[in-house]
């Protein structure tokens, strides 16, 4: 039998939290899906409306149109549709906003592989040598901001990072570029073991003060600080990837978009054609 005519109630919000951690949803992931659901429930409360009901739905999309950019409200919607699928009013999912690929908005926001590698050399300029490496690091294998715990002295020899990450398990393949870098980073800053980038307290460096790190260093070194933030760097990297190689399944696997078996990861065809179309991108500036 369908749910029909729910009342809005607060203590949602907490049943749906707990619904997220069950399901094993990154922190990060829940408390933006919770931040976005109680935007929707100042909607409703705004509007006087208790009950969810598709034209109620519909006419919060059109608000969020009007106040967010079209990247945001898609990313509000699939918070909002996974709020409905825990009070199970799935068949109310609102289908996300479609916009042409390349638009001319998205194409002033990329950040060119020239500016990035502005940033870099601005940063050692300016003696910011971990912001810098950290920037090469994402920008050379891919990985997100949250990933960067996962580089371990430990492992740096091997130029295999194992990630454990959105619920799945995926290697990442050091260029040898990046890993010679790495290690006489590691070597220059005595470190022994544990995460290659920390805090002076010995603390993982966190994503909000690289996010302003980066910022500060793009308004030193004259670039938009609209382009300069840490998941534009996983772009850049997509892109320079596929321009230079054209595989988009290889692109995915790195990127971590499919499930990667095991087996697979260690198949020596896989590792090798990796590694050659990483080692192809010259990305980092020699």
């Amino acid at each position: 039998m369908r749910k029909t005519d729910i009342k809005i109630q607060p203590k949602m919000v907490n049943g749906f939290k707990d619904y997220l951690q069950e399901r094993e949803n990154a922190p990060a992931t829940i408390e933006k899906y919770i931040r976005d659901v109680r935007t929707f429930l100042r909607y409703v409360d705004m509007v006087q409306e208790d009950k969810i009901k598709k034209d109620i739905l519909l006419d919060y999309k059109s608000w969020l149109l009007q106040h967010y950019s079209i990247s945001s409200v898609n990313s509000m919607i699939v918070a909002l549709n996974q709020f409905l699928i825990y009070l199970e009013l799935g068949r109310l999912r609102l289908k996300r906003v479609r916009v042409q690929r390349q638009d001319m908005e998205n194409m002033e926001k990329e950040l060119t592989k020239e500016e990035f590698q502005k940033l870099v050399r601005d940063a050692r300029k300016l003696g910011k040598d971990q912001l810098a490496m950290i920037m090469e690091t994402m920008c050379a294998t891919g990985i997100r901001v949250s990933e960067l715990k996962f580089f371990r002295v430990e492992t740096m020899r091997t130029g295999v990072v194992k990630v454990w990450n959105k619920g799945k398990y995926r290697l990442v393949i050091i260029p040898k570029e990046l890993q010679m870098r790495l290690l006489f980073y590691i070597r220059k800053n005595g470190l022994s073991h544990g995460p290659i980038f920390c805090t002076k307290s010995g603390k993982e460096k966190d994503r909000s003060n690289i996010w302003k790190e980066m910022k500060k260093l793009a308004k030193e070194a004259g670039i938009n600080t609209d382009k300069v933030f840490p998941h534009n760097l996983r772009h850049l990297f997509a892109r320079t990837f596929y321009k230079t190689t054209k595989n988009l399944i290889n692109l995915a696997d790195i990127l971590g978009h499919s499930n990667l078996e095991v087996t697979r990861s260690y198949a020596s065809d896989g590792i090798k054609e990796w590694k050659r179309n990483l080692e192809r991108m010259r990305i980092l500036e020699v």
